[in-house]
């Protein structure tokens, strides 16, 4: 029979910190979990678009202006950017969307990092930073819908859902 310790345990069955390795058990857990009993695929998307909506505290930037819609067609020039306008309350943003990525300002001027967001993807949204001036750009390519998350000033704002 075992000596019962202070704790209630007896001595065989208390680990010390040393043997026991928190991550290595985490892993394995994991591991065996994923055999036993994996995500069904219609549950991790559900999942996927659940968590696109984490920013409900967010302000959304309605598109005021759109270049294919409210501007004036230019005789002979076939491949213009595509220009944006996004506001919400006093800030706005002005987007420029080409073949090769994005480029831009927040208005009123002021630093701002925005992520790219193009749907339930595995990899973090590219992100772009805006300088004291609120210009930004990246060889970001939008290749099918993407929506701007725009952290500035202690504000979330996101923009309506394009498709480039």
């Amino acid at each position: 029979m075992n000596a019962i310790n202070d704790d209630g345990f007896d001595d065989e069955t208390v680990l010390d910190d040393e043997e026991f390795d928190a991550g290595r058990l985490e892993e394995e857990l994991r591991g065996a979990a994923a055999v036993l009993d994996p995500v069904p695929a219609e549950l991790r998307r559900l999942a996927v678009e659940a968590y696109a909506l984490h920013d409900l505290d967010a302000r959304i930037a309605e598109l005021t202006f759109d270049s294919l819609v409210d501007a004036i067609p230019v005789r002979g020039v076939t491949d213009a950017p595509r220009m944006l306008t996004f506001r919400t309350g006093e800030l706005s943003v002005d987007v420029e969307v080409t073949a090769r990525g994005l480029m831009g300002q927040v208005l009123p001027p002021q630093p701002a990092r925005i992520e790219v967001l193009g749907g339930p993807q595995p990899a973090a949204p590219a992100t772009l930073t805006a300088d004291a001036m609120g210009r930004f750009a990246g060889d970001v390519p939008t290749a099918g819908p993407f929506a701007l998350r725009l952290r500035a000033g202690g504000e979330v704002v996101v923009t309506e859902w394009l498709r480039a």
